[in-house]
């Protein structure tokens, strides 16, 4: 697998107006796209009201949903209330696996968004000594198979840790807090530890294990609106060329839209992230068949279910060929 080179990047409720215009299907009225903290280019796109712009000449609306991980990004897809959404890709694929309808044709990122941190006065400084500690992390989540992967690789399983099961802004406080012993971060909540409070380390960073920014379609809204799936790809085409060629601004408004500082913003999408890779293709497909049988392994899919075979069924390497910000 190659070794990845870093650009920069990262990981609310819906309102019940809004779920309820979502739910139950789309009438070809709206669209509804979800935005996130750890996808600075949603950001953009929803700053600059360029998704809306890609169907000015169409009575389709955009909605937008805040998506606070992973695992709510899926619950979204799930339930119907977002027709395209923003996961890991070990998220996506244990989504598919479960029976979720979706298919990933577009990769909004290659972050390094998760290592696992603690404080330096703590008795951690490999991952062997997590054992018997307790470590927050955010089940069905990158940072949750972030954890896993590094337990795997130092001899470990999750029965050897005492996982406490938060979100990641909980994590984070919890271990300020000292009622945990390690978390398993996300950016933009792991660079605003590292950088704004003292002694805390990434004691253990992997890229490899970060399982990539991956944009998720309903099959249905893939079948039935290919047109309005096309639009979105050329939006995010339109917000990716930008981000590449305005780093600082892109790190702006993901510091304006998420509260956080700008030197936490900058660390996170100037050295965290490449947008370069954005068509699904073999790093992605061998990556999410290294990670299946973890899935397995955890407990983490149905009986029935076949991760390794659901690997080629959600990626979809052709739908996006070929499209730019312009159109095809």
């Amino acid at each position: 697998m190659k070794r990845r080179q870093f650009l920069g990047g990262t990981g609310a409720a819906i309102s019940s107006s809004l779920l309820a215009g979502c739910i139950g299907g789309n009438d070809g009225g709206t669209v509804t796209v979800d935005y996130a903290y750890y996808n600075p280019v949603s950001l953009v796109l929803r700053e600059k009201g360029w998704m809306a712009e890609a169907f000015d000449d169409t009575d389709v609306e955009v909605e937008w949903v805040l998506s606070l991980g992973s695992n709510q990004a899926n619950e979204y897809s799930q339930g119907g209330q977002a027709e395209v959404a923003s996961t890991a890709g070990v998220a996506a694929l244990m989504a598919r696996s479960n029976g979720v309808p979706i298919t990933t044709p577009y990769i909004y990122s290659e972050p390094e968004w998760t290592a696992l941190v603690a404080f330096e006065d703590s008795d951690i400084e490999t991952v062997a000594d997590l054992e018997g500690k307790q470590v927050a992390a955010t089940r069905g989540t990158d940072p949750y198979f972030f954890l896993l992967q590094a337990l795997d690789d130092a001899g470990l399983s999750e029965d050897d840790v005492e996982v406490v099961h938060l979100q990641h802004p909980e994590g984070q406080s919890s271990l300020v807090r000292e009622d945990v012993d390690a978390w398993a971060g996300l950016d933009p909540h792991m660079a605003e530890l590292e950088l704004e409070h003292d002694g805390a380390e990434l004691f253990y960073r992997e890229p490899n294990f970060n399982t990539y920014g991956f944009l998720n379609f309903l099959d249905e809204f893939i079948a039935d609106r290919p047109e309005d799936a096309r639009r979105v790809i050329r939006a995010y085409e339109r917000g990716r060329e930008w981000a590449l060629e305005n780093p600082e601004e892109t790190a702006e408004i993901l510091a304006s839209e998420s509260d956080m500082s700008e030197p936490v913003a900058q660390r996170v999408f100037t050295e965290r992230n490449d947008l370069t890779e954005q068509i699904p293709g073999d790093d992605h497909h061998d990556l999410l068949s290294d990670l299946a049988p973890i899935l397995e392994r955890e407990g983490l899919v149905n009986d029935d279910a076949d991760p390794a075979g659901s690997v080629d069924e959600l990626l979809d390497t052709g739908f996006a060929a070929g499209i730019g910000p312009g159109g095809e």
